[in-house]
């Protein structure tokens, strides 16, 4: 949108303005329509920024934590268990690393055994959880240590789960952005639809300016303007409405947990402001194709 079509948009043409009538179905359609779709695209924007950051953290806290699992005869257990702690309170990027006890490893069970599991009865491998520091750690380096010093010993440093989340991340990324390209293609629509209608019910006054000398881009100009400022009023309705709805969409402990950080956080809270200007520049383009066209059918 180049600067002078912005201030011909801002300034107007009280003239011009008269080609085009100020109430009337278009009128409405073109701003309810504006209002619908940027109050869907400020909830896509939101839901895909809520669940991309809810896999990044999720991947990041992942990525700060392993577990080395031992599976070995019930008498050489706590032997390969302080084998296996003591290579890793000397293993550079470990910051620290602890032995679970029995009743945590049967609180993490419990929810696929039940309540009632006998770890006593079963060969539960015993499980120790490693955090590393910022600097990390060789993976593969500590893996060939256990291996020697403690054979039972698994290092799991979960890159298989770390893996899915980053790709989910990218895919609800993605999907926010699709959602949002195609709301805006449908408000296009919509608005192409909108301004065919108002230069047909038009067509007798436009013949009229034609025989006084208007050109065409006076005419397009006056219906560019109206229906321009009719998206953009209608679209910072949609946003406002939208905003407040994000706003009180239940809070992560109300949702036990489920909605953790759903909506728009910290600075966040400006994107739905670039909303009404893309919706504006949307209708600026779909209203001046639209009465282009329409005008060389009149012709």
């Amino acid at each position: 949108m180049k600067l002078s079509a912005i201030t011909d948009i801002l300034r107007g043409d009280k003239q011009a303005d008269r080609v085009v009538p100020p109430s009337g179905h278009t009128a409405w359609l073109t701003s309810f329509t504006a209002a619908a779709m940027t109050f869907l695209a400020v909830f896509a924007l939101a839901l895909s920024l809520a669940t991309g950051r809810l896999a990044d953290r999720w991947s990041d806290a992942l990525a700060r934590s392993a577990t080395v699992r031992i599976s070995a005869p019930v008498g050489q257990l706590d032997a390969q268990t302080r084998a296996v702690l003591d290579v890793l309170a000397t293993t550079p990027g470990i910051a620290r690393a602890r032995a679970m006890d029995d009743a945590e490893q049967r609180a993490l069970l419990e929810p696929w055994f039940g309540p009632d599991l006998p770890l006593d009865a079963l060969p539960i491998p015993r499980l120790i959880e490693v955090t590393e520091s910022r600097e990390g750690y060789d993976s593969e380096g500590l893996r060939q240590r256990l291996a020697a010093e403690a054979p039972g010993a698994v290092l799991d440093d979960h890159t298989r789960w770390r893996r899915p989340l980053a790709v989910a991340a990218g895919r609800l990324r993605l999907l926010g952005v699709t959602s949002i390209l195609l709301i805006g293609g449908a408000m296009a629509a919509m608005i192409t639809l909108a301004a065919n209608a108002s230069l047909a019910a038009n067509s007798q006054v436009i013949r009229v300016l034609r025989l006084v000398g208007a050109r065409d881009a006076y005419i397009v100009r006056a219906f560019v303007r109206r229906f321009t400022l009719r998206a953009l009023a209608g679209s910072v309705v949609g946003a406002v409405l939208g905003m407040v709805g994000v706003a009180f969409l239940p809070a992560a402990d109300m949702a036990g947990g489920f909605l953790t950080g759903l909506g728009f956080q910290g600075a966040g809270w400006l994107w739905p402001f670039l909303l009404p200007l893309l919706a504006a520049m949307v209708a600026f383009f779909a209203t001046r194709f639209a009465a282009f066209r329409k005008l060389k059918e009149l012709t």
